[in-house]
């Protein structure tokens, strides 16, 4: 499809929404009470909504999970889990404030797992009353129909123990908010592939407790929130941990030093020494030797690739996204929502990731609503609506100039420290600074459209980012505060 065609706004009646996270729920609650739809649904392919918050396998839940032939898709998240983003911030607009955390007056304002997943639960609940809300539904395929004529869907639906019922449906537009939690990414370093085969190798999505690991020599890759969490737990456990740094840390992954964690340097190889000890060689020229296995906090792909898009030339199914999509990005997406080439395809949640993701989805989903209901106008040149991934591409590079200049060591000129340090931090999918600029034209061409909703859309301006970047500190120091008080019992001990 040549840059120059015209896709004009599209305006769906039946909408499926798939996945039941966060985003998910946000954007069936607000495509139904903010736009003019004939018919919306969400289908989830796990037997409760909250997606990475709901932990079916947490051994602290109430009650026993239900016998299902359903497949299982394990949470990344872990018991004890702590957020990361104050209440205020995971609180939906024209809904209940998030409750205070049990915890706030003991110094810890952030909610739990638990908690969390229990706002979800009682957000949806009216939806799930209503028949909404589809559980033990599995998209396997969404197809792109022509002339935009809407899209084929593939599901499998489990009830109890039975073997899954095939369901095929064909709706006008489709919403996809699933996180990429299925995709893991390890980093391409020389041994890995055996690490993995042995067994040796674990990837964050996976880990549970330190339970298991006691006096064992353990490397952690990673300093994002799983590599930090993970390294700490193990701290008191394991023999030794190491935790490999290949760049400074974000500012939005607190964490504390802690003289049982040594950090290392990048790792260039793994070597594998009588079937099942390992040894890794590091950039510096450092051998961690006689390691019990590594964990990998190294993050996952943005890969929907249960959806296929006809190819602009030849017409025939081909999938929207690949493993060899460089960069790695949900691509061709407008405001990192609607998919330029047919705008009946939305992404809410799945193409970005940012500081207030409860808050992003919200004002992103207002905005597709009104979209999809003609209140708000957007390009209809197809070179138009792919102005937007152009402009943050091109932003990206810049960002990764910048940064490998700030942190190339002046005084060896070694560029390629910067650029291996600072490459990560500056992503297409990433908002990091360029959240304030992104959110808030979403929210003022909302209250344009809707001038009503202004006093209940969340805000961003230079004092509310002020407030959301506090947070790391907030985060740092409840930290801290934890860290005191499980060392205090030692120390009155020894009085």
């Amino acid at each position: 499809m040549p840059d120059t065609a015209n896709i004009p706004n599209v305006r769906p009646k039946r909408i499926l929404i798939i996945g039941g996270g966060a985003s998910g729920l946000v954007t069936l609650r607000n495509l139904l009470d903010r736009g003019e739809f004939d018919d919306v649904q969400l289908v989830e392919r796990r037997d409760d909504v909250g997606g990475v918050w709901y932990l079916d396998d947490d051994p602290n839940a109430p009650n026993e999970r239900p016998i299902s032939a359903a497949p299982r898709w394990p949470s990344p998240a872990y018991p004890g889990l702590i957020g990361n983003v104050l209440p205020e911030f995971l609180s939906f607009s024209a809904f209940l404030p998030f409750p205070e955390p049990s915890s706030t007056a003991a110094g810890q304002p952030f909610p739990s797992l638990s908690e969390t997943h229990a706002y979800l639960r009682a957000f949806a609940a009216p939806l799930l009353s209503q028949g909404l809300i589809r559980l033990s539904t599995e998209v396997c395929a969404v197809e792109e129909l022509g002339e935009q004529a809407g899209w084929h869907v593939r599901m499998r639906r489990w009830a109890g123990d039975e073997k899954a019922e095939e369901v095929k449906e064909t709706w006008d537009a489709v919403v996809v908010a699933t996180a990429f939690y299925d995709h893991l990414v390890f980093p391409e370093t020389p041994g890995i592939a055996q690490l993995r085969e042995l067994g040796l190798a674990q990837h964050a999505q996976s880990w549970r407790v330190p339970d298991g690991y006691e006096g064992k020599r353990i490397l952690v890759i990673g300093n994002a929130n799983s590599g930090n969490d993970i390294s700490a737990q193990l701290a008191p456990v394991a023999g030794a941990v190491f935790q490999s740094i290949r760049r400074p840390n974000f500012p939005g992954f607190p964490s504390l030093p802690d003289s049982r964690i040594a950090r290392v340097a990048p790792v260039k190889e793994y070597v594998v020494r009588e079937g099942s000890v390992v040894d890794a060689h590091l950039t510096d020229g450092t051998v961690i030797s006689d390691l019990d296995g590594v964990l990998f906090g190294t993050g996952y792909h943005p890969f929907p690739d249960f959806v296929r898009v006809l190819d602009a030339n030849t017409q025939v199914l081909v999938p929207f996204v690949t493993a060899n999509t460089s960069p790695p990005r949900v691509p061709d997406l407008h405001r990192y929502v609607l998919y330029a080439r047919n705008p009946t395809l939305a992404f809410v949640g799945t193409a970005v990731a940012s500081y207030t993701p409860f808050t992003i989805a919200d004002i992103s989903s207002t905005w597709l609503a009104l979209a999809w209901t003609g209140a708000i106008a957007y390009p209809t040149a197809l070179d138009g609506l792919l102005a937007f991934e152009r402009e943050r591409l091109a932003a990206v590079v810049a960002g990764r100039i910048e940064m490998e200049a700030a942190f190339t060591d002046s005084t060896s000129g070694d560029s390629e420290r910067g650029k291996t340090e600072g490459s990560s931090l500056v992503a297409y999918g990433v908002l990091g600074p360029f959240e304030e600029e992104y959110a808030g034209g979403l929210r003022a061409e909302v209250v344009q459209a809707r001038p009503e909703l202004d006093s209940v859309l969340p805000v961003w301006n230079p004092e509310r980012t002020a407030v959301r970047e506090a947070m790391f500190d907030k985060k740092r120091a409840a930290l801290e505060l934890a860290r005191e008080r499980q060392r205090a019992p030692a120390a009155s001990n020894l009085i």
